[in-house]
């Protein structure tokens, strides 16, 4: 590995919000520099004018900002560098290893349709490369239009990769390709090597649909006479169905994560289990954790494949171990208005209360409902399970006077009262305990009943048992 502090980058096009994928790449370059003390940089490939937004840019650097992965130094936007670019095409068009190819679009789809139709495969056969000066400079007299390539030596070109290790291309393969267009722009492989050696990039980790483009950029750097980064191309993140990763399947971009209310470490810890084995059992790390423990050798090189369910239960317990102060002002952020007439106080202890059984803030908010409103409805499987008949009410009626002949209203004792009512009828606490949580809360299941029970206070308790008393037994239909 190189001996200095690395230097990489996540390098986005503004053409759209971040998604998982790019995500994860930024994730892993951040955790690669950090873990060697080194810089992790950003870079806007905003040179696609059509298609590329400023909100974009805005949204990508909030989401990066979101996730905790801070940049070192200030962006490098490719829309403002065109002049260092012309001035590198001019460079290379000084060496012997680029030309001016005149051939027009018409002549190279002839050829191509030619060589599809008897062979199935075209690559360009060097019509250009061998040009007299005389002729160079009759054409560029009559601004016959040019693109310029690279003239591709002919080699068995090998380089190291930190996760697919030795990879070889035979150049015979990659044809004299075009690194500017006729109208004078650079494409893409000129322009990352130009910009990664202008950065001083010492480590390229990318995505492993990039291997294709790295032989054709490390002969540009050989061309220019620039030092070679090192090279790691992660793999791909699937859906379940083993295809690529997308909407369908359930993933969204980062900003929609956290409009729905998911923690940053929680997504971060998620994504960088996306390929990377840290040989452990452990599966929940903090970020600082993950920047100690990253090593680039730990990346696979099967694909990964997301799994929904995984990143509710890494986010479910992100939020457990998260203070419900932190959580009630995570869900403010969000919803500034959330249960605005509720003493703050009241709502960090019902965020404390259910924070176990949430996935996300939203989901927080969701079941927190009951806490604040009165059941509209219940759940009616457990309706019909816990107070199936008559014999039920007695019961809960003699739970509501013994509730109100209590001193102090607490949850031991709340809990003693209920106790006693069931030892006192011979039947177990369960019996009792069911159809009081269905009557509070209209649900099922829930946090500890008496916990519960404490936080919502006699009156409330009292009325909702008293209006479940008149609703139940559900009448059979």
């Amino acid at each position: 590995m190189n001996s200095k502090n690395p230097r990489v980058r996540f390098a986005p096009s503004p053409t759209g919000e971040l998604h998982l994928g790019g995500a994860r790449t930024a994730l892993f370059n951040w955790l690669f520099a950090r873990h060697h003390d080194g810089q992790f940089l950003l870079r806007i490939e905003d040179t696609d004018q059509a298609r590329s937004r400023e909100e974009f840019t805005q949204q990508i650097c909030d989401s990066l900002s979101w996730l905790g992965l801070a940049w070192d130094e200030e962006p490098l936007y490719q829309s403002k560098r065109g002049d260092r670019y012309s001035e590198m095409i001019n460079i290379l068009l000084k060496t012997e290893d680029s030309y001016r190819c005149f051939c027009s679009k018409e002549e190279l789809t002839r050829k191509r349709e030619k060589a599809q139709s008897e062979s199935g495969g075209y690559m360009y056969d060097g019509t250009c490369r061998a040009l007299s000066e005389e002729l160079i400079s009759e054409k560029l007299s009559s601004n016959y239009p040019f693109v310029v390539r690279l003239k591709v030596p002919r080699k068995v070109l090998k380089f190291q990769d930190h996760i697919y290790g030795k990879i070889e291309v035979n150049t015979e393969e990659i044809d004299d390709f075009i690194v500017a267009r006729s109208d004078g722009n650079p494409t893409y492989n000129l322009v990352v090597v130009i910009d990664d050696h202008d950065m001083d990039i010492t480590h390229v980790i990318r995505g492993e649909d990039h291997v294709s483009n790295t032989p054709k950029q490390i002969m540009i750097y050989e061309a220019l006479g620039f030092p070679i980064p090192e090279f790691a191309h992660l793999p791909m993140i699937l859906g379940p169905d083993k295809r690529r990763l997308s909407k369908r399947h359930g993933a969204a971009g980062v900003q929609e994560y956290r409009d729905n209310g998911y923690l940053p470490e929680a997504l971060i810890n998620y994504l960088s289990l996306l390929g990377w084995n840290p040989d452990t059992e452990k599966e929940i790390f903090s970020l600082h954790e993950l920047a100690q423990s990253f090593q680039i050798n730990q990346v696979q090189k099967k694909p990964a494949v997301y799994d929904e369910k995984k990143l509710h239960w890494i986010s479910g317990q992100h939020i457990f171990n998260s203070t419900a102060n932190d959580l009630f002002e995570g869900i403010r952020k969000i919803n500034p208005d959330w249960r605005g007439d509720e003493e703050d106080e009241f709502l960090i202890e019902v965020i404390e209360l259910i924070k176990l059984r949430a996935k996300s803030l939203t989901e927080l908010e969701d079941i927190s409902e009951y806490f604040f409103e009165d059941p509209k409805s219940y759940d009616e499987k457990a309706s019909r399970k816990h107070w199936k008949d008559e014999t039920v009410s007695p019961l809960v009626r003699q739970y509501c006077e013994t509730l109100n002949t209590l001193d102090e209203w607490t949850e031991d004792g709340v809990e003693q009262a209920l106790r006693n009512v069931a030892e006192d009828e011979g039947i177990s606490a369960g019996k009792l305990i069911h159809p009081i949580r269905l009557s509070l809360s209209g649900l099922p299941a829930g946090p500890s009943l008496f916990s519960m029970m404490g936080l919502l206070g006699r009156e409330t308790c009292l009325r909702r048992l008293e209006s479940a008393l008149q609703r139940f037994p559900l009448q059979e239909t």
